[in-house]
């Protein structure tokens, strides 16, 4: 007979839980506590991922056909629907966020990648909407008659992982997401033409880090100099200029880069706006065609996560 430990037990071992234990008491998210501990509310909310419960009930009636083993998993000794429900509406939701972050963090140092041809940390940022419905989440106002929330998501582009992740309502518009990132110096950070924001896009290179974004059709830039080019390659022109615009001009006073790039797969014009004059025009590019990785993100978050219903409504 087996007397060693269960699979799900051997899968959460690799958990640091005095990590856990130092966000709990950071958050006082014990105090007043008797039996079921935060450590024990995550355990069973992963076990309820890990095994596809679609809801609380489901999740509990699993638990209770092997109540002989749920100290053994980590549960503690007795868990409720009630207990449960109740530690997921009133305990701190930070406990569990600045955790997650932590294990990303993990992940991301064990899946450097070197061989990216970009040296340096590369970001990707982009949102995506997920629908709700209005009548049961009433604080997730978009419409009228429909509900959602927006995810912004910082998407490290050489680990392929999400180094920081922001939820508002549906309603945000994208680009006053870019207040809450948590900018790192030399840094890159890829956007879409929705982020073209002059002053925010400042922000960034005071703080020595480098920005590539897709221009708009109305940009008013003019061209100080040009840089030598490679017609093969695909590159148009690559310009150095400033703002000409009489408000955008004044929110970025600095010098832009400015390329045209046109791609021979889509059969498309893309003209890029960088504060970066080191990189090559075709390094450029590639850092904006990387960008696409984000949005396979969500299609993979939307396709292949599996939570079928939310297990609460707050």
């Amino acid at each position: 007979m087996n007397y060693g430990k269960y699979v799900f037990a051997q899968l959460t071992s690799f958990l640091p839980q005095r990590v856990f234990d130092t966000f709990v008491a950071k958050y006082l998210g014990n105090k007043y506590v008797k039996h079921f501990t935060c450590w024990n509310q995550l355990l069973c909310m992963v076990f309820g991922q890990l095994t596809n419960r679609d809801s609380l009930r489901d999740l509990i009636v699993v638990i209770e056909a092997h109540n002989q083993k749920t100290y053994h998993l980590g549960f503690g000794k007795t868990v409720t629907r009630s207990n449960l429900a109740k530690a997921n509406e009133t305990r701190n939701s930070k406990i569990f966020e600045e955790y997650a972050y932590h294990l990303i963090d993990l992940a991301r140092q064990k899946l450097v990648n070197d061989a990216f041809e970009i040296k340096g940390k590369v970001y990707a940022f982009d949102s995506t909407t997920i629908d709700l419905c209005l009548s049961v989440f009433w604080w997730a106002k978009f419409r009228k008659t429909k509900g959602g929330i927006k995810l912004h998501t910082l998407y490290d582009v050489s680990t392929q992982i999400p180094a920081f992740i922001h939820i508002t309502e549906a309603s945000m518009h994208d680009c006053n997401a870019m207040d809450v990132i948590p900018y790192e110096s030399n840094a890159y950070y890829i956007f879409d033409r929705a982020y073209v924001d002059f002053s925010r896009l400042y922000k960034i290179t005071n703080l020595s880090a480098f920005f590539v974004v897709r221009s708009k059709s109305n940009l008013k830039f003019k061209r100080m100099y040009s840089k030598k080019i490679n017609g093969k390659s695909g590159v148009k022109c690559d310009q150095i200029g400033k703002l000409s615009g009489f408000y955008t001009s004044q929110h970025y006073p600095d010098k832009l880069r400015r390329i045209k790039f046109y791609d021979n797969e889509s059969k498309r014009n893309f003209v890029f706006l960088t504060n970066n004059t080191d990189l090559t025009a075709e390094q450029i590019a590639f850092l904006y065609k990387n960008r696409w990785q984000v949005e396979l993100f969500f299609k993979w978050i939307k396709q292949h996560l599996k939570i079928k219903s939310f297990w609460g409504t707050s």
